[in-house]
């Protein structure tokens, strides 16, 4: 137990001094047109390369970063740095159609009273249009205090940003919220996908929010694509976009 302890305490301070060295990278992870494999946008990941500890995975320091509130810092680095780079690869290549970017929100991003503001701030620094800018939110975070929420997406939405509901099927996949929140994008969990051709039900399950999403006039986005049998099988399925590591050259996250 000391030494789990201790391990934890060094790998906070050696966080927080990451980020105020600004040593967190943003990698970006493509989305494409599934059916002709048009990129479409970019998912804004963390990564980590520790001076002293070497690469730490985002599974080690996320949860860390969220239960200390290092989150907040940590999300509006990711935030500023995904606008930034959004808005020069739109200036280097201005004859391709804007491309889009994801940035993942926090619960405790998410509960901040002045995150409006801070995102209202990043889009007018870096100049990036509002409508390539999507905040992806799980289910969980709405669902803490739905009231509440609802608020929050309404003023982010007046931003002219897009809204995303981040691993839809494994919350609380409450159709009422669909209908109340503004939500444009459905992204749907990588473990539905990863099970694709296997399990029956998992395929159902997907074919459902596929068809949800269509009558609802969202957008869907498949996580975690891996192998060609799972592109095949939601390019039939009717899914237009995604995003994984089916090719290594194409879609791994990149700088």
């Amino acid at each position: 137990m000391h030494a789990h302890a201790v391990e934890a305490l060094t790998l906070e301070r050696e966080l927080r001094r990451a980020i105020e060295r600004h040593e967190i990278r943003v990698h970006y992870q493509p989305i494409f047109s599934l059916s002709d494999q048009r990129l479409v946008g970019f998912e804004s990941l963390a990564r980590w390369d520790s001076e002293t500890l070497g690469p730490v995975s985002p599974l080690q320091f996320i949860p860390l970063a969220e239960e200390t509130g290092l989150i907040i810092p940590l999300g509006m680095a990711v935030l500023n740095e995904a606008c930034q780079q959004m808005h020069k690869w739109h200036t280097q290549f201005p004859s391709l159609p804007k491309l889009s970017v994801s940035v993942n929100l926090s619960s405790k991003q998410f509960q901040q009273l002045s995150l409006v503001d801070h995102i209202k701030d990043a889009l007018r620094k870096t100049k990036l249009d509002p409508e390539c800018l999507q905040l992806e939110i799980t289910e969980s975070v709405i669902m803490e205090n739905a009231e509440e929420a609802a608020g929050m997406l309404s003023q982010l939405k007046a931003l002219g940003v897009k809204l995303s509901i981040d691993d839809f099927g494994t919350g609380y996949s409450s159709l009422s919220y669909l209908h109340s929140f503004p939500f444009d994008i459905l992204k749907i969990d990588r473990s539905f996908v990863t099970r694709m051709g296997t399990d029956k039900e998992s395929t159902g399950i997907i074919e459902t929010i596929l068809i949800l999403a269509d009558k609802l006039g969202k957008r869907a986005i498949a996580e975690g694509i891996e192998t060609p049998g799972q592109l095949a099988d939601l390019v039939a399925a009717g899914c237009d976009h995604g995003q994984g590591y089916l090719s290594r050259d194409q879609s791994r996250p990149m700088c």
